[in-house]
Formats: C-alpha cells, structure tokens, sequence
C-alpha cells in the first residue's frame, strides 16, 4: 500500500471521511510534515473541486490542542472527567483480561460494542471490528440510527438502494427535494440542480423547516411533520383523476397500478390538506406541475423518515416516479440512496462464519439507554467506537443514566475525550481518517475512492483496525481473519460475483486512479431486485408482514400531551456530534436556537432572542427562540447536535423518543412533542 507520510511537502490525493452523501475528492496540502490546506480536488467528476466549510476546516480538528494522545485510565467518579495516563499494553490488558472473566463467568452476549458511521472508511468501520466482535461472541448491535426506515421502505418499491446517477440530474426540469436540507447535507445535489436550473428547471423543496434550501427554492411548501406519505397519496389521487400517468410504464414494469389507483381515490386533496396543512390549491399545483413535466426527480431526504410511519413514507413517494414513467427518461426518477450500486462482499469483510452462536442476542442501538438500564441478563462491558451516543442516541438522559452505572465496564476509542468518554474506563486514542489506509463508497454518487495515509498518527493514536488487531491478540485469537493487511482485506471486499455493477474496480485501479464509477445502466428497461422484477406499487411481501400492500397514511404515534412537535435537524456546520466540540466549528454555528413560528410565539409571550425552555417527560433544554415564518404553527426545530459546553443546556436528544419506526428499526427522532416556555431573566 503507498503511503504519503514519508513526504514531508506537497499536496496529496485524499478523500472526505464523513458521513455524507457526496464524498468529495480531495488534496491535502503539507508543509514539514504537517497538513496545512485541504481543498477540493477538481478532477472528481461529481465533486469536481468543491467542498463544505466542515471538510475545510478539518485541520483544525486534527490537530486540536484537546485531541487525544495516548491512551487513558479512569481515577475519578464515571462522568466527572479524572483520568490518567496509561500504556498501550496495560490498557490491551486490562480490556482483555476483564473481557475473559466476563466471558468465563457470564458468557460473551454481557459484551456490546456500540458503534456507526463516524468515519465511513470501510474496514474501520465495518471490517476488522465486525470480525473481532462475531468471533468474540459479543452481543450484536443492530446500526439502524440514519436510514434503515426509508431504505427498507423504498426497497419494497424499488427492491434495493438503487435511483437514477446524479450526474445525471443536470438534465432534470423538475427537481422535488423532498425532507432533505441539501445546502447543508447533499451540497453537491445543490450544484447539479442550480446547472439544470440555468436549463429552465424549477426547483422545489417539501419541509417542515424552511432552511437554506427552502431558501433557494422556486417553490418551497411547508408540511406538518409525518404527513408526507398523505400528501404522495394525494398527488397520486389527482394524478390518477386527471390522466397524467403513463399506462404504458405502469402495464410495462409495476404490479399493483390498478388496486393503487382505486386506493387512492379516498386521499382526496381536501382530506390530505386537512392532514398536511398544504393548501389544497398547493396540491393541484403541484400534481400537475410533476405530471405534466418530463424528466422530473425526486431526491427523497433522511428526514422524513425518522417518525413512526418513516419507512412507509419513503416507500410512497417512492411510487410516484413510475405513474409518470420518470425512469425511462434521463434526469427522470428518484434517489433515496444508491449504496446499492457499489455494495462490496459484506460477508468477507465482516466474516459473520466467525459468529459459532446462531441465536447470539440483538440490540436495536437506538434503544441503548433501555439496554444499559433494562436488559436481562445486563450488558456488563461497552465498547464505543466511531460514535458518540451520550449525545447522538435519543433518550439521552436515560442513556447517560446507563453509562454511569458502576459495574458497567466502558471502553471508548475516539479521537476526543466525548461526552460519552467521561463515563468510560479506558479511553484509547484515535487516529484520523487521514492517517489510515482504507476504501469509502458513497452512498448517493457512483464513485469507490481509496484513501492512503498522508500524515504519520497523532501521538500513540491507533485506528480501528489496528487495536482490534491488539484485542484480537490480547484474546488469545490466532484466526487468520485478524492477521489479514488492509489491502488484503479492500481486495477481499471487492472480490464479489454478486454485484456485476464493480467488476470493473479493482484495488490496482483504485491505486492508480484514486477513485473509480461503478458499471452503472439505467434500471429501465431491467429488471428489478423485487420480488415480481418490477416496481411494486402492491407489494405482497409486505401484506405477508402484516402490513398495507399498498402505500397508505398512518398518523404518527401518541406522544404525549404537549402542544408542539419537536423535530432536532442537521445544522450547517456540524456532522451529529463531530465537530461540535471544535472551537473553529462551534463559532461558525454560534449557538442553539429554536425556530418557532409567530403566532405561537405571541401566544406564548415570546420574542425572537429570548431564552426558552423546552421539556418533556424526557428531559429538558433552553436555547434562543428563533421567531418567524420558518416552521408551521405547532412545530418547533432546533439544529445540531451540540457538545456539552459550559453553562449550556443544548443536549436535544434529552427529548426524543426512543421508539422504533415502522420498518427498518429506525429511529423516530421526529415524533416526539415537547412544551415550549419562556425563562424570565432576572435583571
């Protein structure tokens, strides 16, 4: 594998390591040693040169006077922070030794490792760690945080992560950007459809917030949170009525179109504007506008899918592309995710054959605070990488209740001394991405990249790989799994008959090329990975469930008494919780708000600037009321996922709920409600 660390000057090919959708290429520039500039690198064909300001200013991060150097043992009470210096080799030690007793006295399934996305390199992500926790026995957390809820949705569908290319999106004239901040989280799907405006298209945004995307919208249409499955059905009811769909597609590659299009005439615009708070002339509108344009796009944002009736809501809309017959034109159809065109061999990198106990016990990792607290028999050891989940996982002061339990023996590894890290036992420093080897795909373009070490680690600082390598010994594990290199194991992932759509990447290309596209064609004509190979507008597997074979409306669940839905979004500036205890980052973003809309506000005795507080059974925060027309009556929105800073009380998964989603184990971190009062400052 080349490495760049030995290079003391110039600049270097590199990729994003966050947990984006665009994945930009990227050029790292050193001065002795030291990486001074990271900009974009133009000859990425989707990113082509441009970057956000969070990628921008990662040097920042890297190399934060608080980021961690070696490895660290608790001496005072978990939470309060007292820790001191230890050895690689005593902290292997300590971690594996205890692990053993747990193991000799109570079985592996009392240890959990909990852990997501991070960093999205591949084998540290769901590699080395995989194999180590599957041949340790440990109890297996189901990563389900982000997106599972819509993917499993628009699978029923579509039957994998597959849309249109977004390079192709230039050639859209309707573009709908449907929950999904694209200015803050997709800034490249801002670039191709500002390029198919310049070609007449118009550009539509459906949110419950209206950010900088609505923003930049020709049109933008506010929405009651959990109601977009109504309004699809909706659109689909005039669609329908009005004879703008095209037979000839829906005859040629769906199931189902006949029983949809008699289902859908009780959603009449009246019934879901009542639903929706869309004016029900909106909904003319707009039905008509997306059946009479051609090629017209849908890019189907994580945020609608995080409520209660989140899968289902990706599945409807993701019908609506086939009644106009969007998929044979280019420029035409939709993107929830198209993962599924560049999916490696799971089975060899993870290697799940090292797992002898079939029945081996699940944790949804959205219920951890449950788990630490509930479960029976409990899980007496965490391991917490590529995650900061006092923070990220809803229910977060009955997750932090978890974490200060004594007899619960917590390992983090990370790059900082997390929130999540003040409860632990051992800390153990990480490296960044930019000190690794490994291999990312997006998850939205069509590109694999292949990331090479440019800078030598930070102090002891070790990646993931690595220390589950350390583990791997220190358990006294000698398959030959945990001595395999990161090239062999990039080679093992790329090695898979089953995904004809990367027989054309190979290691030797990512080499020499620095990123490679898929063999991607255009799904129509083909065939799909349904069951039926078609669209399925009725899908029979979902009726074998116990679900509506049909896309269908269901309210979102009962939360409570509290006046006003509470939805916690991405900010501009922050990734989750990365970055947010960066000072650069943390002044760019300045501080929580709450945006609230006018009247609510007046009814409440509360100006725009004034501090609040916002509770519910779960927990409580204050931030700045943010007052205005950006949300809807009866909804509230914050951005970020702030760090515990001084005199702050910003941790807003203290109110979310952590119930599970209709498909996928999702999250519903937009289902909960919340009180909103003002706090009289005492002069």
């Amino acid at each position: 594998m080349t490495s760049f660390t030995n290079q003391a000057n110039g600049v270097f090919p590199s990729v994003c390591p966050l947990d984006c959708p665009d994945q930009c290429g990227l050029l790292i520039h050193k001065e002795d040693g030291k990486i001074t500039k990271v900009q974009g690198d133009p000859n990425h064909p989707v990113t082509q040169g441009a970057i956000c300001n969070k990628v921008r200013n990662m040097p920042s991060r890297i190399y934060d006077p608080n980021r961690l150097q070696y490895p660290l043992k608790r001496v005072g009470a978990k939470g309060e922070g007292k820790f001191e210096r230890i050895s690689w080799k005593q902290a292997i030690t300590e971690i594996t030794s205890h692990w053993k007793q747990l193991i000799e006295s109570v079985g592996p399934e009392a240890i959990m490792p909990y852990s997501f996305y991070g960093n999205m390199g591949r084998i540290g992500t769901e590699g080395m760690d995989r194999r180590f926790f599957n041949r340790l026995g440990a109890t297996k957390l189901e990563r389900t945080i982000c997106q599972s809820a819509g993917t499993e949705g628009y699978n029923y569908t579509m039957g994998a992560a597959l849309g249109i290319d977004p390079e192709d999106t230039i050639h859209s004239k309707l573009i709908i950007m449907w929950g999904i901040n694209t200015v803050s989280t997709n800034m490249h799907q801002v670039v191709l459809a500002e390029k198919a405006r310049k070609n007449g298209a118009k550009i539509i945004v459906i949110d419950v917030h209206k950010n900088q995307t609505g923003r930049m919208a020709d049109w933008f249409i506010p929405i009651m949170p959990g109601t977009d499955g109504a309004l699809a059905l909706g659109l689909m009811h005039i669609l329908f009525a009005e004879k703008l769909v095209d037979e000839a597609f829906l005859r040629e590659y769906t199931v189902g179109y006949e029983e949809l299009r008699e289902h859908v005439k009780q959603y009449t615009p009246e019934m879901v504007s009542a639903i929706t708070k869309v004016p029900v002339e909106d909904i003319y509108r707009l039905a008509r506008l997306y059946g009479e344009t051609t090629p017209s796009y849908i890019r189907i944002g994580n945020g609608l899918q995080h409520h209660d009736n989140g899968g289902m809501n990706v599945r409807t809309i993701a019908c609506l592309p086939a009644l106009t017959g969007q998929w044979l034109h280019k420029g035409g159809g939709a993107i929830k995710g198209n993962g599924g065109y560049l999916d490696t061999n799971t089975a060899a990198l993870q290697r799940p054959d090292l797992l002898e106990n079939p029945h081996t016990r699940s944790v949804n990792m959205i219920q951890l605070g449950a788990a630490l607290l509930e479960l029976d028999p409990p899980i007496r050891s965490l391991y917490v990488y590529n995650c900061n989940p006092s923070v990220v996982a809803p229910e977060a002061n009955k997750v932090r209740q978890g974490l200060a339990r004594e007899d619960l023996f917590t390992v983090v590894h990370d790059m900082f001394l997390t929130e999540t890290a003040m409860f632990a036992d051992i800390v153990l420093p990480a490296t960044s991405s930019w000190e690794n080897t490994d291999f990312y795909r997006s998850y939205w373009h069509h590109y694999v990249q292949i990331q090479q070490p440019v800078i030598e680690p930070c102090g002891e600082s070790k990646s993931n790989v690595d220390v589950f390598r350390l583990l791997a010994l220190g358990m006294d594990y000698d398959d030959s799994a945990f001595f395999d290199t990161e090239e062999a194991i990039i080679r093992q992932a790329l090695d898979h008959p089953a995904n004809p759509y990367i027989a054309n990447i190979t290691y030797e290309e990512l080499l020499a090329k620095q990123f490679v596209k898929a063999d991607v064609k255009p799904l129509f004509p083909g065939k799909l990975q349904t069951p039926s190979g078609k669209i399925e507008l009725y899908s029979e597997a979902l009726a074998n469930i116990g679900f509506q074979p049909l896309p269908t409306y269901t309210p979102l669940a009962d939360d409570g008494e509290a006046p006003f839905m509470f939805l916690p979004v991405p900010n501009h500036n922050f990734l989750n919780s990365t970055f947010s205890n960066n000072a650069k980052h943390i002044q760019m973003e300045k501080a929580a708000q709450l945006h609230m809309n006018v009247a609510d506000a007046e009814q409440l005795g509360i100006q725009h600037g004034d501090t609040v507080k916002v509770w519910n059974e779960r927990g409580e925060c204050e931030m700045a009321a943010f007052v205005g027309e950006n949300v809807l009556p009866g909804v509230v929105v914050s951005q970020g996922l702030w760090a515990d800073l001084p005199d702050t009380k910003w941790t807003v998964n203290a109110l979310t709920p952590d119930r599970i989603a209709d498909m996928g184990g999702g999250a519903v971190f937009f289902s909960g409600r919340v009180h909103v009062g003002k706090i009289e400052v005492n002069k």
